[in-house]
């Protein structure tokens, strides 16, 4: 099985204003708000849906495919990427844009102003994982992206029966039914969080537990207190495994699908598969940024069994592919 991964590629550049928003807004002057804030540090940092599963697999032995589209100023971006094992065969640079790029200014009260420019991510719809040779052998990830290259993924994996993720989470806001129902049709897992599980039922007009039923894998994160993966209607209920420090929980569920996919691409049993992915969602919670982490199979095999105890089938990683 080869793992296809698209998503976003993005640059993050992350801000500290040394002060408080509020006290430099004048509620009477909101009509012709017009203020400049002096940020006291800047930061840039690898980022994006797609890429962080990809780093994530691939720290885990996999060698993910990423698929996408980036500007000129990726190369840096993608030398570290190779570095760790990605193959970024499928990622296309598009001339003339710039990659992706969020810009997070946060004060000292944690609030944030955040500008997204989407770049050459609007051109992710003219590369896809069928068009690199996917079948149905594969698997795709199908995580946030640009809304026309997720809506193409999703109608060409279910017309070529690929086996897809789909995980809308971040575009949910903005889609229809139609387009939800039309992403889930051919879905072989749907992930998302619990409050993402809640928003698509509504907008199904459909229980939690119809849709949890509607697919034939849901996997829902439920933050400190693990997640829930429900298989044919069958339900495994997965504890959380335990952080060493809580930095920054952005990329946690980019990480934890990370980890679900390379247990399942393994073979194991549910309840070990949903163990992997905790633990890999953990390392990214300890650290600022989605890319900062770092660890060998061995040092993740033994905090794993810290947190789990040892099993067969969690020893195979120290073999690379396991039972794949």
């Amino acid at each position: 099985m080869r793992i296809f991964v698209t998503g976003s590629i993005a640059y993050d550049y992350i801000m500290v204003f040394p002060g408080k928003f509020k006290d430099h807004i004048l509620a009477d002057k909101m009509h012709v708000l017009s203020v400049s804030f002096l940020v006291d540090s800047l930061t840039r940092r690898r980022g994006g849906t797609g890429a962080n599963i990809a780093y994530n697999q691939a720290l885990l032995g996999e060698k993910p495919v990423l698929v996408g589209t980036v500007g000129e100023d990726f190369e840096d971006y993608r030398q570290g990427l190779e570095k760790r094992g990605v193959d970024s065969s499928g990622v296309r640079v598009i001339a003339n844009e710039h990659t992706a790029s969020c810009f997070i200014n946060t004060d000292l009260a944690d609030n944030q102003i955040t500008a997204f420019y989407p770049g050459a991510m609007s051109k992710a719809s003219t590369v896809s994982p069928k068009d690199l040779g996917a079948t149905t052998s594969d698997l795709v990830v199908i995580a946030p992206n640009d809304p026309a290259a997720m809506a193409r993924y999703a109608a060409e994996c279910t017309v070529a029966g690929i086996p897809y993720l789909y995980d809308p989470s971040m575009q949910l806001p903005r889609m229809d039914k139609a387009g939800l129902q039309e992403g889930c049709k051919g879905a072989k897992i749907l992930a998302g969080n619990d409050y993402e599980f809640g928003m698509m039922a509504e907008k199904l007009g459909v229980s939690e537990s119809e849709l949890r039923g509607s697919v034939p894998i849901t996997v829902m994160t439920l933050g400190e207190k693990g997640a829930l993966i429900t298989v044919d209607g069958k339900e495994y209920e997965i504890p959380s495994a335990k952080p060493e420090k809580v930095l920054d929980p952005t990329g946690a569920g980019d990480a934890f699908r990370s980890g679900f996919v390379a247990g399942m691409s393994r073979g194991f049993s549910w309840p070990v598969v949903g163990r992997m992915a905790s633990l890999t969602a953990v390392y990214a919670i300890e650290h600022p940024g989605t890319q900062e982490h770092a660890y060998s199979l061995d040092e993740f095999l033994a905090r794993y069994r810290s947190n789990y105890g040892s099993n067969d089938e969690i020893e195979t990683l120290s073999n690379g592919r396991g039972q794949a």
